[in-house]
């Protein structure tokens, strides 16, 4: 191959941190004008967007395949100033990741937000800000968070079958969110760190912050981006990185 025939096709790869910008753009728009909305969807290969429901309805029909699911979606609504959600999304809903992973193993729950999606590749989150004029998307990789969390060793005794009973669900949860990840605190001692940091104003804890950041990055990853609601722009978008 020439060199100028191989320069061409490196360039036409698309890497894992512009695909990940892409959906975070494309997210942006589809939700940045609407109003109050379901808070699980899923996106397809194609990018159409459904929310949870009629998606497994849409299963049921063999409308679509579990294989067309790409991205898990949260999206939520925030009335106060939660900053723990505003810069560190991925803290705030415990179910949110072992909900995604669950649902790309290909299982079923009848109480949880969990159905076959076994083509997804990211997980994101979508939050609203009305008060602040605001929105934030990170996309992360689900493989990557999942190893990162320690996801596949909290399952115990394995997948058996299709349908995960709703109590199993429940404690995989508790036993994913009890783990000490953030800089020895599990997700609500971080959550706490962070909101007495930020709307309490206790800068004794400035240290704790940042190596919660830190482990926050490492362990997600995420692509992020921020949006302005009233003027329907994007203020910033980014790749987090370890300081």
């Amino acid at each position: 191959m020439k060199v100028d025939e191989l320069i061409k096709r490196l360039e036409n790869v698309k890497t894992d941190e512009d695909e990940r910008h892409e959906i975070a753009e494309y997210l942006a728009q589809t939700f940045g004008g609407k109003e109050r909305q379901p808070v699980y969807h899923f996106m397809t290969k194609d990018k159409t967007i459904y929310d949870f429901d009629t998606y497994e309805n849409l299963l049921g029909y063999n409308k679509v395949s579990p294989d067309d699911a790409y991205v898990f979606i949260e999206n939520d609504y925030f009335i106060g100033y939660y900053r723990a959600s505003y810069f560190y999304p991925f803290l705030v809903d415990s179910y949110l990741l072992p909900n995604a992973y669950l649902s790309k193993l290909g299982l079923k729950s009848d109480l949880y937000h969990v159905t076959p999606a076994t083509g997804l590749k990211y997980v994101a989150v979508v939050y609203h800000f009305p008060e602040d004029g605001r929105m934030i998307v990170e996309v992360a990789d689900i493989d990557n968070a999942v190893a990162n969390t320690h996801l596949p060793m909290l399952i115990y005794g394995g997948v058996r079958n299709k349908h995960i009973d709703d109590d199993e669900v429940k404690e995989i949860v508790l036993r994913f969110s009890s783990q000490e990840l953030f800089a020895g605190h599990d997700f609500i001692m971080a959550r706490n760190i962070i909101r007495r940091y930020y709307e309490d104003h206790d800068t004794s804890l400035v240290n704790d912050v940042a190596a919660i950041n830190y482990a926050y990055t490492r362990i997600f990853m995420p692509f992020r981006l921020e949006y302005d609601l009233k003027n329907k722009q994007i203020i910033a978008s980014f790749k987090r990185k370890l300081f």
